[in-house]
């Protein structure tokens, strides 16, 4: 089902939506955080939040009730604390949606709507799960609100998948020099804001503290100057996501930092893949994630290659009780 019909289907049912709350964890978890930055920042009648599983769990906001939706996330529907979160949800009078890769996987049991999203085809598919949760956002603030920009957003999604492939077909000499030059490194900082701040986030504790087992940070860059900037020195490594939008005067802030004194910097910049060429400049904020995601797959790909480390090696994860 669309995400415009399953929040049509929750508007007959209730009209009077108060609170959205999204609910993942790792991965899933910063996949949702475009679609709640978007909806916090345009909504001016609905409370937003994103919530780690576990925390809903055992600090569940009194906002969980019939007037609130809960959209949850897990890759293949059985992370155990994301299941326990769908069904508190449903439990406590919510109307949940789901988002998983995984049909009938145990996430989808107390799930009013499923979302079944792809991800081994391509690397725009590894990206639905973060398109589909904007979507479904977007709808929330058009059908409830309304929304000025909501034929630029559908554009947007129309051309998203596309630009995605496109971008990465093109970076493999980027991404092998990268790999050859950050796979020795001690620790690897990563930065970013706006709606790619997350992205940020989920690379350095997912795709290289998890896939890759190098330790590795993260902090928004509007926060940069405000403690973290204070550890920059000549080849210190930085990886910095750029928006093309409205934070990207806090993204070239950080950068002319890192410049300035000699900081081993690697940029992926959507403005460098011609992001507003196909997407409206009054949302491309919103599709930067994505592009940039897709994009530095590409690197961690390599990476994983440089250090004979595949991206599916774990040593702790699914090998044992935790």
């Amino acid at each position: 089902m669309l995400a415009k019909e399953i929040i049509k289907k929750i508007k007959d049912a209730e009209s009077n939506i108060t609170s959205v709350i999204f609910v993942g964890c790792g991965a899933s978890k910063a996949d949702l955080y475009p679609a709640k930055y978007f909806l916090e920042e345009n909504s001016t009648k609905i409370r937003t939040s994103l919530y780690t599983a576990n925390e809903f769990n055992y600090a569940t906001p009194k906002a969980v009730n019939s007037n609130c939706i809960v959209i949850t996330a897990s890759l293949g529907g059985t992370t155990p604390e994301t299941v326990q979160a769908t069904s508190k949800a449903k439990s406590l009078g919510a109307y949940v949606i789901t988002l998983t890769h995984k049909k009938d996987s145990p996430i989808t049991k107390d799930a009013d709507y499923v979302i079944v999203h792809g991800f081994e085809k391509s690397y725009a598919e590894k990206l639905e799960k973060m398109i589909y949760a904007l979507q479904l956002a977007v709808e929330i603030l058009n059908q409830f609100e309304g929304y000025a920009n909501y034929e630029e957003m559908i554009n947007g999604f129309n051309n998203i998948y596309d630009l995605i492939e496109k971008s990465a077909a093109t970076v493999l000499p980027q991404a092998k020099e990268f790999a050859n030059s950050y796979k020795d490194e001690n620790v690897i900082y990563l930065m970013s804001s706006g709606a790619t701040h997350k992205v940020a986030y989920s690379t350095s504790i997912c795709l290289l503290m998890e896939m890759q087992w190098m330790n590795s940070g993260s902090f928004h860059d509007g926060e940069f100057f405000h403690g973290p900037f204070e550890i920059v020195d000549k080849d210190v490594p930085f990886i910095l996501f750029m928006n093309e939008g409205k934070t990207r005067p806090m993204d070239s802030r950080a950068l002319t930092f890192l410049k300035r004194f000699g900081a081993k910097t690697t940029v992926i910049d959507a403005k460098d893949f011609g992001i507003t060429s196909v997407i409206s400049e009054k949302v491309a904020d919103y599709f930067s994630p994505m592009l940039i995601s897709g994009i530095f797959r590409v690197y961690a790909e390599q990476l994983a290659i440089a250090r004979n480390h595949p991206l599916t090696k774990r040593r702790y994860m699914w090998k044992l009780e935790y």
